[in-house]
């Protein structure tokens, strides 16, 4: 688990202090962010701000690092030097946005044993040996979080739908993704949604899950690619968008091709409700990805004004 963030640049009176850090500490509370000393004995890992806030900088360059370092700690704490100031600041609410699959947040829902047996059989489904799989596990991990960094005391059904929103992939693009030879783009997210709706409820009873729970999660799975007024469907699809743009899509602009990957991009802005677009500028996007988000946003608003 990743637990702190340590500074060389850290000041005399604390990143608290100014510039900002007031919004990391409220974004990763479990986080601690302290001088580089505080992280005697545990994993330390150094990452370089400077080559972070490169303009061409993709973010996927450091994951190997990152993830590989975590899964040989259990403790593990990121040294973010080579920067200061306001661009420490970006850097590292940029750093632990990208890597909050790591960071493992709970709230008092979802700090007991019975979502400790969850995470685990989630964890059990998942050979991480398979790049795809693999891929589709932290993203399932960074849903669930995405879903306590916008709604802290979001509710058990919700946490478990974000983990398991995505688990039917397990069957049908384990080894390679499909989704872009499908004739109806929108009917093959349902089925695929419908199938892992039945999935995730059979998980969450095989670990003893309340029924009118597993029977919430399962609603919230079959319903997530049909966004609508709803305030936890529309958690659960603003988190996963979210998740798809701090996480995934570097990867998935070189996974695709040019013109797939525009669909994706335009199809998960739209899902995206306009008030959390803001946490679009949390993030470190890969150049080809800020790119087609800049020309999709660009497209909607002049949309909007001939309106």
């Amino acid at each position: 688990m990743l637990r702190q963030l340590l500074l060389s640049d850290y000041g005399n009176e604390g990143p608290s202090a100014g510039n900002g850090w007031t919004l990391v500490l409220a974004e990763f509370p479990t986080v601690a962010v302290a001088p580089l000393s505080a992280g005697r004995g545990m994993r330390v890992l150094r990452l370089d701000a400077s080559e972070w806030c490169a303009p061409d900088f993709d973010p996927l360059s450091w994951d190997a690092r990152v993830f590989g370092t975590a899964e040989a700690s259990e403790e593990l704490a990121l040294h973010l030097d080579g920067a200061r100031g306001e661009s420490l600041v970006v850097a590292a609410l940029e750093v632990l946005t990208r890597y909050q699959c790591l960071v493992g947040r709970r709230n008092e829902v979802s700090a007991v044993p019975l979502f400790d047996r969850l995470l685990a059989r989630h964890r059990a489904l998942h050979d991480l040996h398979r790049p795809l799989v693999r891929a589709d596990y932290q993203h399932a991990l960074d849903t669930w979080q995405w879903v306590l960094r916008l709604r802290p005391h979001a509710s058990l059904a919700v946490q478990a739908a974000a983990l398991f929103h995505d688990v039917e992939r397990l069957v049908s693009e384990a080894d390679r993704r499909v989704e872009h030879h499908a004739e109806d783009y929108q009917s093959f997210e349902d089925a695929q949604a419908e199938h892992g709706a039945e999935m995730a409820r059979q998980v969450l009873r095989e670990v003893g899950m309340d029924v009118s729970i597993s029977q919430r999660v399962k609603d919230l799975v079959a319903r997530r690619e049909r966004p609508g007024d709803e305030a936890d469907l529309a958690l659960l699809n603003d988190a996963d968008a979210l998740s798809f743009f701090s996480l995934n899509a570097s990867g998935f602009v070189r996974y695709f091709d040019a013109e797939h990957s525009r669909r994706k991009v335009a199809n998960t802005l739209a899902r995206l409700r306009p008030e959390q677009r803001r946490r679009l500028g949390q993030m470190r996007l890969a150049p080809l990805v800020q790119h087609l988000v800049d020309a999709q946003l660009a497209s909607a608003s002049l949309f909007e004004g001939l309106a």
